[in-house]
């Protein structure tokens, strides 16, 4: 029970990591109807900012202000420059237009920081704790406390706050909301200003992880079955769906690995959101698409 209970610990802790590049997307998908796929190259660029403005002796905390100051500035200048000029296009026009970016991000990253593998040192050291019976890893609970503080802070901001207040009414329909005077570019600014600091935390969580690298883009895949599960429109969705993703990836690769003759965690989570793609399409916490005919 001891070993269940710690592979079930360590499953969710890990999903916890999977939501937080999720909440990235939710945050700009919520508000704008944009699938952000550049999502992972800003993950990247931000992990590769700080790691770049460390081992030029900066301190931490500078390097982390001016890591994110960068990421905030680059998300602003995204929506301004290559998605404000599209609204109103189909949304595969948009889609294609993040995947595009998403190329010139890493591109340009790598081109001004280095394309070499970086170690990210956060001052956590990575040794398992014992609570209670189980073992659990010190960097997971860190992401999982970081995950915990955006949540809450994500929350408050949309539940509690007049911007919060004006981006659920964008989200519900655009046209309205401009048509009672809220300024939809303004508003944007913030969201795509608040994916960049989600960005600069994902990145370094992930960055000491696994090293600051190529493959740190290709988070974004992993956070595809965390959304279908969790529902692209929900922060708590976000969460809910990286615990059952992590949960069941982990227990799966246990328990049904053996059984199948071979390591199933690379494709266990997409077939977990494929059962979700049939059975409920909106995800546990998503907004059910009405259709008025």
């Amino acid at each position: 029970m001891s070993f269940f209970l710690e592979t079930l610990v360590g499953g969710l802790l890990a999903g916890v990591m999977y939501a937080l590049v999720a909440i990235g997307f939710v945050l700009i998908y919520k508000a704008s109807g944009v699938f952000n796929f550049a999502k992972g190259a800003m993950v990247l660029c931000a992990a590769l900012t700080f790691v770049t403005l460390r081992e030029q002796g900066l301190s931490f905390w500078f390097a982390l202000a001016v890591a994110l100051i960068v990421m905030v500035t680059l998300a602003i200048v995204v929506e301004r420059v290559v998605l404000r000029p599209l609204i109103n296009r189909p949304p595969l026009t948009l889609f294609m237009a993040t995947l595009g970016l998403s190329f010139v991000i890493e591109g340009l990253s790598q081109f001004l920081m280095g394309a070499s593998v970086h170690e990210l040192d956060l001052g956590i050291v990575d040794i398992p704790i014992q609570i209670g019976p189980i073992l659990v890893s010190q960097l997971d609970l860190a992401a999982a406390a970081s995950a915990g503080v955006l949540v809450l802070a994500l929350s408050l901001l949309f539940s509690r706050t007049r911007i919060g207040i004006s981006l659920r009414a964008i989200a519900d329909d655009p046209q309205a909301a401009l048509s009672i005077g809220i300024r939809l570019p303004s508003l944007w600014r913030i969201v795509w200003g608040m994916a960049g600091v989600v960005s600069i935390v994902a990145g370094l969580l992930w960055g000491a992880r696994q090293g600051v690298q190529f493959a740190l883009t290709l988070v974004v895949l992993k956070a595809l079955p965390v959304l279908i599960v969790g529902g692209f429109t929900s922060i708590g969705g976000a969460i809910a769906g990286g615990f059952i993703i992590g949960a069941s990836e982990s227990l799966a690769e246990i328990y049904l690995s053996p059984l199948l003759g071979g390591s199933i965690s690379n494709w266990f989570a997409y077939a977990v959101a494929l059962v979700f793609l049939l059975i409920r399409p909106s995800g546990l916490f998503g907004e059910k698409a009405v259709e008025r005919v």
